[in-house]
């Protein structure tokens, strides 16, 4: 018998996810899927039956839908259960309904198939937001299974258009199989047509670890999934990481008491675990939709204010990977080429031979080199970074703003000494020592070698200001402090401002004109090209180049920059 609770959901029966897939494929460490372990058996046909899945309590309130497996499902209590079900705690009852439609044992294909999806989506209305999280189970037969149970819910892999007919051995009828990112599109599809938000989720993490790292997921779904919602341009909450950066700071031992009964299913503990981070995702979208919605529970969650930044991880955990830092001239916004503007991070990745080496694209726009460690992302590519892998390091355009303000405090002390200030910094209301700039690039350059990897620092791009024919060279300030702290690390340089600024000048101002999205700062796609092959042709100048032996056959185009 159900209990009942304050988030409304399906009866269902307690039964296993299979393998997780989730996002991270650069520190993913096992990549063979195995079955998840069974809670109870299985029903072959629809658990629904002529029971229709339970209506919002206050239809004229909206309403957040639940898409999803046992890993989200009503579970057993104490000893196993799903996110969805502390999830609800998080919400004011009397502004929005929570309904729980996930049904363990279900993949993005039987969750349709099996009449679930149909009676979900029916119920909803504009202005609803339907969370989908699927691909634990993805991964099984498509329809033999043998040894018993069966299950006939495995989906094809990746997200193209293939198809497989079969003899369905549990409906006994004809059945047209489709991909996992088919389901997962029709599922998007039909919540936009009814005029509600779908949020992607990827999957939850399964306690396997090794060397310290918890599984960020074998297989590819949660890869998958992100790659749905940007086509489809719609919310993507990457659970698997999220979650996952927490377990490691937790530590192997205590994460392993989340997961009594197996690796796949948690407790009560680890369902609010996973339920705060998905809340923490969608405070953090754009617009916050459910900014009122909360309850005192869900306003004391931090919001995650980057996750709408899709930043990539590492493709393939085989290969060593060149991770790029910096700010937006580096990668603007999503590095989609909103607004005419790209960072060259994007362009360059062509540059590179996909078989050999991950290009993975870490910047944020807004930071310097202060704030790009203080809000985090520097700790998060740490935890990527692996011996063999290289980091491109350039910061510097905004560095020169205020140490202290109300609005970004995110300014750096000029130099390369060991100054410093103390401050009470008004935007994060914490204390704070603030150093100089050089202290700061000296700390990727030796966090990035106890790492096992090879920083590589660059002086920072130009902007278009022209002074006397020329662009305005920073070499006195940021692009000349990034070369020092090189040179005292004995660590490559690649003064990308000197190289970017030469091709400028050869172009001279009204061709340099097109090149930029803005007045002066960021560029457009073409200025992003431009800066893309000065990287190049910087490091095939360079004396002993890190990375000669991982450029594509586009690279071979681009000649080693001539000495200046």
């Amino acid at each position: 018998m159900d209990i009942p609770r304050r988030s409304t959901s399906i009866p269902h029966p307690r039964i296993a996810a299979a393998a997780l897939a989730l996002l991270s494929l650069g520190t993913a460490v096992l990549c063979a899927q195995s079955p998840a372990p069974d809670l109870s058996p299985q029903p072959v046909v629809s658990p629904l039956g002529p029971i229709a899945p339970p209506g919002p309590r206050d239809p004229a309130l909206p309403t957040l839908w639940v898409a999803g497996d046992s890993t989200a499902a009503e579970g057993a209590g104490e000893v196993q259960q799903g996110w969805a079900v502390p999830f609800a705690d998080y919400f004011d009852p009397a502004k929005v309904n929570v309904v729980n439609c996930a049904f363990g044992g279900r993949s993005s294909r039987t969750f349709i198939t099996q009449g679930i999806w149909d009676q979900l989506i029916t119920r909803v209305k504009p202005g609803d937001i339907v969370l989908i999280q699927f691909g634990h189970n993805d991964a099984g037969a498509l329809n033999d299974e043998p040894p018993p149970p069966l299950r006939a819910r495995g989906t094809l892999p990746g997200l193209g258009e293939e198809t497989r007919e079969i003899d369905n051995v549990l409906t006994k009828k004809h059945e047209v199989v489709h991909t996992y990112g088919w389901y997962m599109r029709k599922m998007v599809a039909d919540a936009k047509a009814k005029g509600a938000m779908p949020v992607v989720l990827s999957c939850t993490v399964r306690d396997i670890w090794k060397d310290g790292r918890v599984e960020r997921g074998p297989g590819h779904y949660g890869a998958w999934a992100g790659e749905i919602a940007k086509e489809a341009d719609v919310p993507f909450i990457d659970v698997a990481n999220m979650v996952a950066d927490q377990f490691e700071a937790m530590g192997q031992d205590k994460v392993h008491a989340l997961y009594p009964k197996d690796h796949t299913h948690f407790d009560a503990a680890g369902a609010d675990i996973f339920a705060a981070t998905v809340v923490s995702g969608l405070k953090g979208l754009r617009g916050r939709p459910l900014a009122k919605a909360l309850s005192a529970k869900g306003e004391a969650v931090v919001a995650d204010t980057t996750g709408w930044l899709r930043l990539p991880r590492p493709a393939d955990p085989g290969l060593p990977t060149l991770f790029l830092v910096g700010d937006s001239t580096v990668r603007n916004g999503r590095g989609d080429g909103a607004g005419n503007q790209l960072g060259w991070g994007e362009p360059v990745v062509a540059y590179f031979d996909p078989a050999k080496i991950n290009v993975v694209n870490r910047a944020v726009g807004g930071t310097s080199s202060r704030t790009y460690m203080g809000q985090g992302h520097w700790a998060r590519v740490l935890t990527m970074i692996r011996p063999g892998d290289f980091v491109m390091i350039q910061f510097g355009r905004n560095d020169g703003s205020a140490l202290n303000d109300t609005s970004r405090a995110r300014g750096t002390i000029n130099g390369v000494g060991n100054e410093s200030q103390e401050i009470d910094n008004l935007m994060t209301k914490r204390h704070e020592t603030v150093y100089t700039f050089g202290h700061y690039i000296r700390e990727y350059v030796e966090e990035a070698r106890a790492k096992g990897a090879t920083p590589i620092v660059c002086s920072l791009v130009p902007q278009k200001i022209w002074v006397d024919g020329k662009i305005k060279s920073e070499k006195a300030t940021y692009a000349g402090w990034a070369e020092q702290v090189a040179e005292a690390e004995n660590a490559p340089f690649l003064d990308l401002g000197g190289l970017a600024a030469r091709r400028y000048e050869e172009l001279g101002p009204a061709k340099t004109d097109a090149l930029f999205g803005d007045p002066h700062t960021h560029t457009s796609a073409a200025g992003a090209e431009v800066n893309a092959q000065c990287v190049i042709a910087g490091l095939k100048a360079l004396k002993d180049d890190p990375l000669a032996g991982f450029f594509s056959e586009k690279a071979g185009d681009v000649a080693a920059a001539a000495p200046p």
